[in-house]
Formats: structure tokens, C-alpha cells, sequence
């Protein structure tokens, strides 16, 4: 079987309208793209937040949870991940950082601390998620999970396409 050895990128990213170009990994990059597929499809992240489902704070704390796995990837690999190896300038690198520093810290940045302000008026007697539900900005906060699950969708499949295997992601049809 022949290994891929370039793919066509086109991420719409907010903030800097998005990236294009052509990726050519390498070996590492494709072992370093399939581990971070496996954690975008098995979270959240990835999984339509339904109207009455789950609760936003652990919708943004699984986002939070890539940072780490991010840097723990970025590091496993070392600095050829980050090295572009096409005229393009993208590597796993390049793309991993823009996700963590253009579509997920600016969300993380507003949401976290509005949502925390908000739990801590909580009565003891309210469970978690009623208190959420009757939190002004909850439908707003939804909304902007949505649209970012949107982005790290097309971010997953293009790693899945890297790791040359198909997509594994599951829509539920409820």
C-alpha cells in the first residue's frame, strides 16, 4: 500500500479566515495526526451538544483538556512535526497550535470565566444543570460550542485523512 504523501488543506478558522495549502507529512506526523484524532472523536469536542443535553462546563473543560494532550503530542514527537516539509509551511504542528491558539483559547478565554462567575451564585439546593439552564448566556454559550465543533470536525478529518483510515466519527440520528 502506498502512504499519502501530501494532502489538501482548507481549515475556515475565525480570526484569520482560515489556512489552504498543501500538507506533506511525514511518518511522525502522521502517528502524531492519528493519536490527536483519537482524542478529538472521543470527546465532546467533536459530538453534537443536543438541546437539554450535558452540561457546558464539562463541554469546556474537555475543550481545555486538548491543551494538554496537544503539548504532550507536540513534545512525544519533537520539533519534526513542526517542520514544514512542502513549499505550503503546514506541518502537524503549525496546525495543532492554530487550532489551540485561534479557535480554542479565544472561546476558553470568554467563556471560562463568565460560566465560573455564573456557577458561583449556585444555591445548594439547585442541581448543577438546572442552574446552567436558567443562566442568561447558556443558549448563546451552546451556540458557540456548536460552531466550534463544526471547525474541529474539519480539523479531525483532515488528521483522519493523514492517518490514512476513515472517518470514525458517528452522528447519532435521535
Amino acid at each position: 500500500m502506498t502512504k499519502l504523501t501530501s494532502v489538501k488543506v482548507r481549515l475556515k478558522l475565525p480570526l484569520i479566515g482560515g489556512i489552504e495549502g498543501t500538507w506533506e507529512p511525514d511518518e511522525s506526523e502522521r502517528d502524531a495526526a492519528w493519536e490527536m484524532y483519537v482524542e478529538l472523536i472521543t470527546r465532546i469536542s467533536v459530538a453534537e451538544l443536543k438541546p437539554g443535553e450535558g452540561l457546558l462546563r464539562e463541554a469546556l473543560s474537555s475543550l481545555y483538556t486538548l491543551f494538554d494532550t496537544t503539548r504532550k503530542i507536540l513534545r512525544k514527537y519533537g520539533p519534526s512535526i513542526a517542520q514544514p516539509k512542502g513549499k505550503d509551511n503546514l506541518s502537524f504542528g503549525y496546525l495543532a497550535v492554530a487550532i489551540l491558539n485561534v479557535v480554542l483559547r479565544p472561546v476558553l478565554a470568554k467563556w471560562h470565566p463568565l460560566l465560573l462567575d455564573y456557577e458561583s451564585t449556585k444555591k445548594s439546593s439547585v442541581s448543577p444543570l438546572e442552574h446552567e439552564r436558567h443562566w442568561d448566556d447558556y443558549e448563546e454559550l451552546r451556540q458557540v460550542l456548536n460552531a466550534i465543533r463544526g471547525m474541529l470536525i474539519e480539523y479531525a478529518n483532515l488528521l483522519a485523512q493523514v492517518a490514512e483510515v476513515p472517518s470514525l466519527i458517528v452522528e447519532r440520528t435521535d
